[in-house]
């Protein structure tokens, strides 16, 4: 779904995926969402993207939450509700399950929805001047398990219940102590730092990324339903590789390895 709100771009190995809609600090209507899970599914079937970036345009947010404008349009019935929610969550699952690392590149406001999106991304970098928070007790909204279940994922019961308690605004040293992002970095430095971070990814073995990326995801899940087999298949897959090959030839060559993904 086109839309001028969400902006896709390409190059040296990065998508960037640039929620666009500043005078609003980058709140997300429905038809933003739809375009957001095109732009994953597109980068996920793109070999030359090796790692997923997300951002919120402009400089003072990443995403602020849902665009309440669109409120009597989008979620004013409950079959529109359902819609909304829907697209949400498949906007969610599509970035968290993507086979190539992703990143959110935080700066301003992360809150609601934004704070739900960066916690599907595998790393999240933060400016200085970030701040995030899940209003939703401030609103008399529900949350259900999936994004309850990811942040305390991620974060643990303790910190994920403090954030939905008490439904305030966390600094971005708060947010680095609970483990919620990464790294924080100053504001004028965030965007070169990510991008270095990104490039970094993208140079390693795509195979091995991808292995380690999926292992990670089947160890969060409950016992009896972790796919060992899927993990053990993806090692000998690492192994049995042209890039594994590669990786041993430049290191007895003394040189930067050239990586294909197979």
């Amino acid at each position: 779904m086109a839309t001028d709100k969400m902006i896709a771009q390409k190059g040296e190995g990065l998508g960037w995926i640039i929620f666009n809609n500043p005078e609003r600090h980058n709140a997300v209507s429905l038809d933003m969402w739809l375009a957001a899970i095109e732009i994953i599914d597109d980068f996920c079937k793109d070999d030359a993207v090796r790692v997923i970036i997300v951002r919120g345009a402009g400089d003072k947010s990443f995403i602020s939450g849902a665009d309440i404008s669109k409120f009597d349009d989008e979620r004013a019935e409950a079959a529109a509700v359902a819609r909304y929610n829907e697209a949400t969550e498949t906007a969610y699952s599509s970035l968290m399950n993507a086979p190539k690392p992703t990143i959110s590149m935080i700066q301003g406001y992360c809150i609601g929805g934004g704070a739900n999106l960066a916690v599907c991304c595998d790393l999240r970098v933060c400016s200085d001047n970030a701040r995030f928070a899940i209003p939703a007790a401030k609103l008399g909204l529900g949350y259900d398990y999936p994004r309850v279940r990811r942040l305390m994922n991620l974060i643990g019961p303790s910190y994920a219940s403090e954030i939905f308690f008490t439904a305030r605004q966390f600094s971005a040293e708060e947010a680095v102590a609970m483990g919620l992002v990464n790294r924080v970095v100053p504001h004028a430095e965030l965007g070169t730092f990510v991008i270095d971070y990104a490039r970094t990814i993208a140079d390693n073995a795509p195979l091995t990324v991808k292995a380690i990326k999926r292992t990670v995801a089947e160890a969060l899940k409950d016992k009896d339903e972790r796919d060992l087999a899927l993990c053990d298949r993806l090692v000998r897959e690492c192994f049995e590789s042209e890039d594994y090959a590669e990786g041993r030839l430049a290191f007895k060559e003394k040189r930067k390895p050239v990586f294909k993904g197979r």
